[in-house]
């Protein structure tokens, strides 16, 4: 019985060697796993491959294949990341047609999986020339006629040559690269080309893509894997010739730039760009840990900080940057918290914003100081102990900065915009826009459906974890990815662009898992669907945790537009008179906190974004003169409003500047005058609740029982303001008491049968004087249960914490 020669290879595009005894599972023979040899690829990323002969009577079939790895952490890992087209399937597997055989001994068919495309497409090293590495330059374009790389003129730092290409052509050096199309239209330089036998000669050197759209009109495009956009400012010249200096333009519309992967720079800064002094990376990476100052590894064991970079550096007059975060990070280890999560930093529009209109999401935003920056500070992070969440936006690009990235790519054709999702064809409305989907964010709907945009995602998250070694990602507003789909022409639903939304989420989740098992994944997800945080092999979305905007609206809640079904307890409580609270709606969600929750009492869109809001310290007045007696409540305020976030069951995040009772306003589109000074105010009037949360932080990352996932609400009282709850781990237990009222209950009997019989001794007061209170309460003493009912004093707008230091036999 003769064969057909089948060879299959798998290619992670990933430079770390994570895998190893790869095995080829193929339908024709279910019951065999064939070895596959392990090599170094082209890309100098490892490969795996293997040819197997296929009984040829099998000719014609459909036949379906995989590869089983194994990797430090888990033996027999399902290799194949990606699911199949059908949007109501999660099969994974690739599949193919076998070719009957011709004439001749032909060549073995070739199937090929790429896990990540991270080595695939952009600027790339490669290896087969001999141990000295060419370049070659790759981008998908599948809709073009014709496609040409160009160079950029950029000179030294002096040099007025901006670093940008008019859509005439100005601005460009030297003869185009004429580019190849393969069979997937990836187009590809030619590998053997004498001319880029030698990548460093073009390290740091400025490109773009000369594209012939099908219609025949040239566009210059950016590369979407750029790791590199030359710009420090927000000057977009819209295609027309530009002779400003490269720190005026907008990164996102300027020339990408070749980076080598495998150096990051001596220095933290250099006086001029590009930079001249490298290390290899390994060697910059060597001294990343300090064993004294250990990682939090489970989602559950982080203090979030939400960090924007931008509004740091107070006296300067620009957008602030990772050396500012740098010098921050003194303040942020005396503080105690254990994690930062940076609003996004991937290349976004313009040189002053959040960073949700993402460009390019492989290049790191240069006005912050570009991606070697970032890695020394994720080095410094985890020097101190500290990890980094990296905010990432994949729901949506911006089409304002998108005209020369995403936006009509290689066709002017609406239903061929290869990034965007199109329902139908634009013949069938009045405006051709109404075929493209919005779903709550800030522009159209990404292509879900399309395996190369999914991969896009995939691997720029890959990149951040492998090459950055962030320790997670907070993936903004998967709802609107996996639930708010809806054509823009009427608002229908679009159901299987959610579908393959979900697809996205999993196989973003999958991947992250398989290269770094430990990596910390939070979804900004408003959906309350349980799957979000249900591991994807079993069908979920593949989540750690999810943002609970909920508790925050009952706790604080000081937006103008919301409901009544919303507690808003610290803006009720700013009225200053003494009407009774629904402490019911904040203790319900504090019952909700455990299952995987990431809890907040301000979040940049709560303090930036929304109509009314304002920092927590403003809203707990109502806006009054933070002056004398007012401040007095004010800080109060705020201090129940923390300590009840620190001692729930979700995972604490507080906003940049909470810690000192900042009152700016975090407007998105005006961070400079909303900077905050932190080093004077801290010292000053900010010291005493800087005190109160670096105490609070400290008492939970002491008691494993703060950390746990258990709580129990022992008792509300709308009334008196209260809200006691219980917290545990195993044998041990706290318990919480806190009211907003304006009055100390005094003399409190809590009746509940969890306190049993036993001791209790309080072990954090929010009212002791060195925080700015009047030191009321249960002087640290221990008080005795007894049949469930204890005796107890809570000071006015506080929070009194217990520890069960004795029970009876």
């Amino acid at each position: 019985m003769s064969g057909i020669p089948v060879r299959f290879i798998y290619l992670t595009s990933i430079a770390a060697e994570i895998f190893r005894r790869p095995r080829l599972h193929g339908s024709w023979d279910p019951s065999v796993t064939t070895p596959m040899r392990v090599s170094t690829g082209e890309d100098g990323c490892p490969v795996f491959e293997v040819t197997v002969e296929i009984d040829e009577a099998l000719a014609g079939a459909e036949l379906r294949w995989g590869v089983i790895l194994d990797a430090p952490w888990r033996t027999n890992l399902w290799g194949i990341a990606t699911e199949v087209g059908d949007p109501g399937s999660a099969d994974r597997y690739r599949s193919f047609k076998l070719k009957p055989p011709g004439g001749g001994a032909p060549p073995p068919q070739e199937q090929r999986y790429y896990l990540t495309h991270c080595r695939r497409l952009g600027a790339q090293k490669r290896f087969s020339r001999g141990a000295a590495p060419g370049i070659q330059f790759s981008v998908w374009a599948p809709s073009a006629r014709r496609v040409e790389l160009v160079f950029g003129r950029f000179g030294c730092c002096h040099d007025e040559q901006s670093g940008y290409i008019a859509d005439d052509g100005s601005g460009s050096d030297g003869a185009p690269f004429l580019m190849t199309r393969d069979q997937e239209g990836i187009w590809h330089t030619d590998p053997t080309a004498p001319e880029l036998a030698d990548f460093h000669e073009f390290d740091h050197r400025l490109y773009m893509f000369r594209i012939t759209k099908d219609d025949g009109q040239i566009a210059y495009r950016t590369d979407l894997y750029s790791r590199c956009q030359v710009g420090k400012g927000r000057v977009n010249p819209e295609g027309r010739p530009f002779s400003g200096r490269y720190t005026e333009l907008d990164g996102s519309v300027s020339c990408s730039v070749v980076i080598d992967q495998e150096k990051v720079t001596r220095r933290f800064s250099e006086p001029a760009w590009p930079e001249t002094e490298f290390m290899p990376a390994e060697e910059f990476w060597r001294d990343e840990y300090d064993p004294s100052r250990p990682l939090p590894r489970r989602v559950e064991d982080l203090v979030l900080y939400e960090l924007h970079v931008g509004s740091l550096g107070y006296r300067a007059r620009r957008p602030g940057n990772f050396g500012d975060v740098l010098a921050f990070l003194d303040h942020l280890a005396d503080l105690g918290v254990n994690a930062i999560e940076l609003l996004p930093v991937a290349q976004f529009e313009g040189d002053e914003g959040w960073g949700y209109g993402t460009s390019h999401y492989l290049a790191m935003e240069f006005t912050a100081g570009g991606r070697d920056q970032l890695k020394y500070l994720v080095r410094a992070c985890h020097q101190r102990g500290i990890a980094v969440i990296l905010d990432v936006v994949y729901n949506h690009y911006k089409q304002a900065r998108a005209d020369r990235a995403e936006w009509m790519y290689d066709t002017n054709a609406h239903d061929r915009n290869i990034y965007y999702w199109y329902e139908g064809a634009p013949s069938e409305y009045p405006d051709p826009l109404g075929g493209y989907v919005d779903n709550q964010s800030t522009g159209f709907a990404p292509r879900y459906d399309e395996e190369m945009v999914r991969k896009l995602f995939i691997s720029s998250a890959v990149s951040l974890v492998v090459e950055f070694h962030v320790d997670g990602l907070r993936v903004d507003q998967t709802t609107s990815m996996h639930a708010y789909n809806r054509l823009h022409a009427d608002g229908r639903p679009v159901g299987r662009a959610n579908q393959f939304g979900q697809k996205l989420l999993r196989e973003l989740t999958r991947t992250l898992r398989m290269v770094n098992p430990r990596v910390i994944l939070i979804a900004e997800d408003h959906s309350e669907w349980y799957q979000v945080t249900e591991d994807a092999e079993q069908g979920g979305l593949g989540f750690d945790a999810t943002w609970y905007a909920q508790y925050y609206h009952h706790l604080v809640g000081d937006a103008d537009d919301r409901g009544p079904r919303d507690a808003r307890l610290i803006k009720e409580a700013g009225y200053g008179d003494d009407r009774p609270l629904p402490m019911d709606y904040l203790a319900g969600a504090l019952g909700r906190s455990g299952h995987k929750k990431i809890v907040y009492h301000e979040s940049h869109d709560e303090a930036g974004n929304a109509r009314g809001t304002h920092r927590t310290i403003v809203t707990a007045v109502n806006g009054a003169p933070l002056i004398g007696e007012t401040r007095r409540f004010a800080e109060a305020r705020c201090r129940f409003a923390f300590g009840v976030t620190m001692l729930s069951a979700g995972t604490p995040m507080f906003l940049m500047g909470e810690e000192i009772g900042a009152t700016q306003d975090l407007i998105y589109n005006r961070l400079i005058e909303g900077k905050v000074d932190f080093a004077g105010q801290r010292p000053g009037s900010g010291a005493r609740l800087f005190a109160y949360y670096r105490d609070m932080i400290k008492l939970r990352l002491a008691y494993e029982a703060l950390r746990s996932r258990e709580i129990e609400v022992l008792s509300t009282d709308r009334e008196r303001r209260l809200l006691c709850f219980l917290r545990w781990h195993g044998p041990d237990a706290l318990l919480v008491a806190a009211t907003l009222s304006n009055h100390p209950l005094r003399d409190l009997v809590l009746d509940h049968p969890r306190l049993g019989g036993g001791e209790w001794k309080e072990i954090f007061n929010s009212d002791a004087e060195i925080y700015g209170g009047d030191g009321v309460g249960n002087y640290g003493s221990t008080l005795r249960s007894e049949g469930g009912r204890l005796r107890l004093t809570i000071p006015a707008n506080g929070v009194v914490v217990f520890v069960r230091t004795s029970a009876p036999p």
